[in-house]
Formats: C-alpha cells, structure tokens, sequence
C-alpha cells in the first residue's frame, strides 16, 4: 500500500511538472511533440527548426532535447559542407556539454569526454595532443563510466603517437597500456559472465526474448571489447620488445624497487614477453617474492626453477600459486598461463592445467585455444593412418569453436583458428574413400577420446 502510495506521488509530481512547463511554455510542448515524430521516420531536415526552438527556449524540458538532437546534429553534418559544417559541429559539442548540465543523472563526465573526442577526431579537428588529454582526464576522473571500446583505443593510439614524437614517455605508455587493457578485461568478464549464465539455455532453445536479447547484446559488445584489445595490442607492438623492456627497467629498477604496483607490472610484462631468461626477470621476481609473497609470485618462480631444470619445484610452485588464489577468475589466469609454461615438457599436463582453468573460469576462451593448439601439434603422434592422423584436426576445430562461443572478444581469432584446423582434416573425397563415414576414430595417444568421421 505504502509503495502505491509513494509511486502515486512521483506520477503526480511529474505531471505537475509537465504541466507546469507546458503552462509555462505550450510552444516548447508542441513543437517537442512535432520534431519526435520526424525523428521517429529519420527526417532530420524537418525535425531540426521545431527541436531548435525546444532546446534554446526550454532546454530542460525533455531528454530528448540531448539525445533526439544529437541524431539530428549528426544528420546536418553528414549533408553539409565548409563553414556551415562547421557550425553545426560546434552546436553538436555545445550540446553535449549541455547534455551533463541539464541531465546529470542521465549522463556522465566520461560520457562527454568521448563524444566530443570522438567528434573531433573524425573531423580532424584536434592534435594527438589535445585528444589524449581530453581522454586522459576523463579515463583518470570517471574511469567507471570510460567503456566505448573506439574511445579506449584512441586514447592509446594518441598516446604511443605522441611516444613516437618525443613528447611522452615510455612508461607512460606502458602505464596506460595496463591501465586501458585492465579495463578492457573489466568490462569483458562482465559480458562474458552474461554469455556463460545463457549459453546453455540457447542451447536447449529456452531463452526468453528478453534473454535473446541480452545474449545478442553481450556477444555482440565482447566482440568489440575483443578487436579493440587486439588493435591495442597491435599499436603497442615492438615497444614492448624485450631490447626495450629490458634496458628501461635496468635504468628505472633502484627507483621502484620499493613500488609494489610498478613491480608486479614489469615482472608480468616480461613473462608475457617471454624475456624470462634475462637476469632482469629474477632481480624483478625476487623484489615482487619480498613485497608481495602473492599466488603471481610464486607462478614466476615456478617458472625460473622450470628453466634450472627443477620441474619438481616448479609444479610445487605453481600449485602453490593455485593454492593462494582465492578469486576464481585470476585463478583461472594463473592456471591458464601455468599450462602455456609447461607445454613444451607436457602436453597432457597443459591441458590439465588449460581444464582447470576452464573449471575456475568457463569464459576462458583461452585455455580452450591452448587445448585446440596442444591437439592440432599431436596430429603426428595420434594415428597410424594419414586418415587417423588428420582426424585430429576435428577435434582441435571443435575446440577453437568453444572458445569463441565463451568467450566472444575471441571470436575472430577462434573462427579463424577452427577454420585452419577444419582445412586440415580428411577432405570429403578422402571420407568417401575411407568408408568411415558416421563412424567414430578413437585416439591412442595421450589426447585420448574420440571424434565422429562426418557424413557426406
């Protein structure tokens, strides 16, 4: 009763705002009602005098002064040239800086930031310079609100720019790499957490149309996350080369020997570069070991002892480094880059290792391409027929495509990945011939299992 009572209140407060403001101003209300609906069927040229009227006269009226506008702003740009172009580009960040002041609830600091950024670097309106700083400020102050995938790669891409100018430095970039492929991640397991919980409902037909939905969206949007994060990765390329890594830490290490965050940040970045052979690796493993005995710490120096031929210390390590970990999804990491280490010496160990972190964190797109890579590099050992042989690659595209399905950032590395494996199995002349059609190849190797022969 008490909620009725308190949802009756609300409506009659806004209608009587409504009310007011339409007293106040019937023309505002009309002429809103009038650019809605030609918004509504895209005619912007019709819709930009009655919505100009709106926002100069009663801009808090409605939201749809922000976001109608910004559709119809867009649509004049698009259709004009030179100096009027150029108006309308200005009335376009005016109102997006308006959009903040009169809806602050609706929208964010970080929000504006991007649009405008965005807007100005289409229409080369600003420096690497002035784009980064824009962005940086934002990503700096309201970082929670900071997820246009397009956004988080200009604002690295202006940054190694600016590198390549002699205006930043290298650790800056290596800063706000972290920084942007940390958020890149954030935002993924969100969305791969959505896919995982829907996964098996799409596949028994379940879904609702809300559900549908929301699983479309998620998949879609980690896709995004996925090429922006491959396109980061690309744009940073040899600066992260050992020969850089190596002499830059050297040169900073008495400095930030004491910084914890720093630290953990250089040792994770030459595993991943695999400069663990230099000493630079141990003297940074060491600090990290003294700062923070944490589950990484341990995983590197399973590595180290791995190296020095103690495999027994090593997977003591390493399991040590499980044991610490209490969050599922850095477990997973951890277990994840364990297999990746002890490939070379064990295949069977790696995938044990890839399905563990598989159980820790079932959206580890990943640990399924290690498993998919570990049989299509067995083809040789598992079959004593070239038929046999090939069959693996069966099994290896199966896998690729999981991991693309649970993880949909990896989409396009998994469907090419299964398809390059899929080309690699019997042809459908070589299934003919075979007579093993429907049939079910069993592998002797250490992949074990079976895969079914497909039927022509």
């Amino acid at each position: 009763m008490k909620k009725r009572h308190y949802l009756t209140m609300i409506m009659v407060t806004m209608l009587a705002g409504l009310s007011m403001a339409q007293a106040q101003n019937p023309e505002c209300m009309t002429n809103l009602s009038i650019y809605a609906e030609h918004v509504k069927v895209k005619n912007y040229d019709a819709a930009y005098e009655p919505w100009k009227m709106v926002y100069e006269s009663c801009p808090d009226i409605n939201k749809a002064n922000f976001s109608y506008g910004e559709r119809i702003l867009k649509a004049k740009i698009k259709s004009s040239t030179g100096t009027e172009k150029d108006g309308y580009i200005q009335d376009l960040l005016t109102l997006y800086d308006n959009s903040l002041k009169y809806f602050p609830t609706n929208y964010s600091k970080a929000g504006v930031a991007i649009d405008k950024a965005l807007l100005m670097y289409e229409n080369k309106m600003a420096s690497d310079e002035e784009l980064f700083n824009m962005l940086d400020k934002a990503f700096k102050e309201d970082q929670a609100n900071f997820k246009n995938p397009r956004a988080l790669y200009l604002y690295f891409s202006s940054l190694v720019d600016l590198h390549e100018a002699g205006k930043k430095d290298l650790q800056d970039v290596f800063n706000t790499y972290d920084d942007v492929t940390g958020k890149i991640e954030e935002e993924n397991k969100q969305l791969t957490e959505i896919v995982t919980k829907l996964l098996p409902k799409d596949s028994l037909g379940t879904l609702t149309s809300k559900e549908k939905r929301q699983l479309r969206v998620a998949t879609v949007n980690s896709e995004s996350y996925g090429k922006v994060a491959s396109s980061v990765d690309s744009k940073l390329g040899a600066l992260a080369d050992c020969d850089n890594l190596i002499p830059l830490y050297e040169k900073s290490f008495e400095e930030k020997k004491d910084d914890i965050k720093w630290v953990k940040r250089a040792v994770g970045r030459m595993f991943s570069k695999e400069c663990t052979d230099d000493p630079m690796f141990r003297k940074l493993f060491e600090a990290q070991l003294a700062l923070d005995p944490s589950a990484d710490a341990y995983m590197y120096g399973g590595v180290l002892k791995q190296k020095s031929g103690d495999m027994k210390g090593a997977l003591a390590d390493f399991n040590k480094a499980v044991e610490l970990e209490t969050d599922s999804y850095k477990k997973s990491d951890i277990l994840y880059k364990i297999a990746t280490t002890v490939r070379r010496s064990s295949k069977s160990q790696a995938r044990s290792y890839a399905l563990k972190a598989i159980d820790a964190n079932p959206a580890n797109g990943k640990a399924y391409l290690l498993i998919a890579n570990l049989y299509a590099s067995s083809a040789n050992d598992c079959g004593s027929t070239p038929f046999e042989k090939r069959a693996i690659y069966w099994k290896a595209a199966d896998m690729a495509r999981k991991a693309g399905r649970v993880d949909p950032a990896l989409s396009s590395r998994a469907n090419q990945t299964a398809a390059s494996y899929a080309a690699k199995a019997p042809t459908k002349e070589m299934i003919f011939s075979s007579g093993k059609a429907g049939q079910k190849i069993s592998f002797s190797c250490w992949v074990g299992g079976s895969v079914t022969v497909p039927n022509l």
